[in-house]
This record gives structure tokens, sequence and C-alpha cells, in this order.
């Protein structure tokens, strides 16, 4: 299963990415802004997402079309 970033870049486990859009967190009072890096995600069942910690933020789930390869 081959997951792709917003660009059409590969991403594995480990990688690091940067958000493009601003992102609001469910749950939390808590935007993150575009251009906030995002190091050491790990993948996920599902090709669109991927799984990382941001701000202590922990959990946190991400759509892949809002990321880019760093």
């Amino acid at each position: 299963m081959d997951v792709k970033d917003s660009n059409g870049a590969v991403l594995k486990d480990g990688d690091n990415v940067i958000l493009i859009k601003d992102l609001k967190v469910k749950g939390t009072s808590a935007t993150l802004k575009r251009g906030t890096l995002v190091k050491g995600i790990r993948l996920t069942d599902d090709p669109d997402e991927v799984e990382c910690r941001v701000e202590k933020i922990k959990g946190l789930v991400l759509r892949t079309e809002f990321l880019k390869k760093a």
C-alpha cells in the first residue's frame, strides 16, 4: 500500500511532513498553522491518513491531502 502526500510523494514511517493548510483540531481549541513541521509520522491501515503527535496533542490523525513531504 502506497501512502502519498498532496504532491504525490510516497510517505514512509518516520518521515517529516509540513502542513499546507490551517487545520482546526476537534475536541481542543488548538489550530495547527500552515507550514507547521510534523516529525515522525506513523502510517495507518488507511492510505489517506497518518498518525502523529504535534504540540502535546497525542494520537492526532491527519489526512494526507493536507501534507507535503519535508
